[in-house]
């Protein structure tokens, strides 16, 4: 059950490169052959049966080595000397007694430590040498064994270079998603700053120069310097006023681009969003504040629940929000969370209610003026 729930709440990243390692695991079978190689020469009686069984046990410990090395690269780990210099000891004495089928492995495994180049004059050479030793023993066809472990060799270190540069460009991805957020986040908090300073830094400019004007002139002429005090309330009620303004617009959230981030959002973390709305003919401080709404909840699914499929819909001003994945009794809602939106939908003349709901499912109902 534990290995089902790791499968299960593992995220995207980790499940692609899991699919990545075992597909590069079958590239590195090619060596199972050599096994049906042994088989044929101990019914032949080619060789003596503790040639034979030596041969097993070598080709078992290179097998289980050879699944560590791409694992180590995907990693970003040290090159693992100790199982590539044993991995090549062993594909060297299998190829002495005439098993081809362990160097394009071998050489598969060095792949990602070394230069491209490095690893293509290596394997050239491995063939070359191989078929030049094969064409001195008896019972090798070098037509035939040329182009096999070339075959075999192409496979083997094709498939694992082209592998590890499709973990490197998923990760790519995966941190540029994550990089698009965290600026998007940024750069709107800048603009609220700079908005913020140009009305506050003029506005505060204007009371400080004309409190100070009335400090000057309070001792001389008390009447000019209380229409100064006047003129600097009036200001700052202005001054407040612009700032809420502000702070209106900036609160103004798309219901679109908030739909599309929550589905995009919860997809990222496997969570299947079904999203159907009919928002076309809402009003701007209903769409506010739905999407406030969905923002939250979708908060929630990610922190309070192991959901697998989420819904949202949204018809006639009604938002329905629903969930799998909930487990145990739900606590009470916390005052900056949904009970705060409760407050602010019924501000407007609304209604919001999150409970569970028959199936293990969450439902979080919000109703507006449409």
């Amino acid at each position: 059950m534990k290995v089902l729930d790791r499968v299960r709440h593992a995220s995207k990243l980790t499940r692609v490169r899991w699919l990545i390692v075992y597909c590069t695991d079958f590239v590195l079978l090619i060596p199972l052959f050599g096994y049906f190689d042994l088989y044929l020469r101990w019914q032949e009686a080619a060789a003596p049966w503790p040639l034979i069984a030596l041969g097993v046990v070598l080709l078992l410990v290179f097998n289980v080595l050879s699944t560590r090395p791409f694992r180590i690269a995907v990693r970003g780990e040290r090159r693992p000397t100790a199982i590539l210099a044993i991995t090549g000891m062993i594909a060297l004495l299998l190829a002495a007694a005439g098993q081809v089928f362990a160097l394009p492995t071998w050489l598969a495994l060095l792949a990602p430590f070394v230069r491209k180049r490095t690893i293509i004059a290596v394997s050239v050479t491995s063939i070359v040498l191989f078929n030049v030793y094969a064409s001195f023993a008896d019972g090798f066809r070098v037509s035939l064994l040329l182009p096999v472990q070339s075959v075999f060799t192409l496979i083997s270190v094709g498939g694992v270079l082209a592998n590890l540069k499709l973990w490197q460009l998923t990760k790519e991805a995966h941190e540029g998603e994550e990089a698009m957020a965290k600026l998007a986040v940024s750069e709107e908090r800048l603009r609220f700053a700079r908005d913020l300073n140009d009305l506050l830094g003029r506005s505060l400019t204007d009371v400080a120069t004309r409190t100070e004007h009335a400090e000057r002139t309070l001792a001389t002429d008390p009447e000019a310097a209380a229409a100064e005090m006047f003129e600097v309330r009036d200001l700052s009620r202005r001054s407040l006023r612009e700032v809420r303004t502000v702070v209106q617009n900036y609160r103004a959230i798309d219901l679109d681009e908030v739909l599309a981030s929550v589905r995009a959002v919860l997809e990222a973390a496997d969570v299947r969003c079904t999203v159907r709305a009919d928002i076309g003919s809402l009003p701007p401080e209903t769409r506010t504040l739905l999407a406030t709404v969905v923002r939250e909840g979708a908060t929630n699914v990610l922190k309070h629940s192991k959901a697998e499929r989420c819904t949202i819909t949204i018809e006639n001003g009604v938002l329905e929000m629903s969930n799998d994945g909930v487990s145990g009794p739900v606590g009470e809602h916390a005052p900056i969370g949904l009970a705060g939106l409760a407050q602010r939908v019924r501000a407007a003349g609304g209604t919001l209610q999150a409970e569970p709901a028959p199936g293990g499912r969450y439902l979080l109902r919000a109703a507006v003026p449409a």
